[in-house]
């Protein structure tokens, strides 16, 4: 089991992460009109992942996120990916400041602060809720 900070190719090094992505990530087809709603808000941002290879949401729900981030061109490096155990908690307690309850959690951050986040599933599609989540932001920044 992973219990780190991790990459792409790291989770992807756990067979059953392996065989749920290779099965997803071709098969999901995000919103294009979301996608394209998306990309811009993207701009700026950081999404920390806190998932558990060990758990059949987070093998869904990251490899569509993938999908998602290479359609809207996200930098890797604004990705960081924190694998947990059961009990959810990471090595080096990464994630006790996180406040995470049930995994996987999508945490969007801005400037150092966290504007939104998807725990366990979607609401509605990871794409529609991203979307969602950055604009609320967006125009929340602007009344001010």
């Amino acid at each position: 089991m992973i219990q780190n900070e991790n990459s792409r190719e790291g989770i992807l090094s756990v067979e059953v992460m392996r065989d749920k992505y290779a099965a997803e990530y071709p098969s999901y087809l995000p919103d294009p009109e979301k996608l394209k709603q998306l990309k811009p808000l993207l701009s700026g941002k950081k999404i920390i992942i806190v998932l558990g290879t060990w758990c059949s949401d987070s093998r869904l729900h990251v490899s569509r996120f993938y999908k998602i981030a290479d359609n809207t061109q996200i930098n890797e490096n604004s990705i960081s990916l924190i694998c947990v155990d059961e009990t959810k908690k990471a090595k080096e307690g990464l994630t006790d400041h996180l406040n995470i309850i049930s995994v996987p959690t999508f945490i969007f951050m801005e400037n150092g602060k966290e504007i939104g986040r998807i725990i366990e599933a979607p609401q509605h599609s990871l794409e529609s809720d991203m979307v969602e989540i950055l604009t609320k932001n967006t125009a929340a920044c602007q009344q001010h």
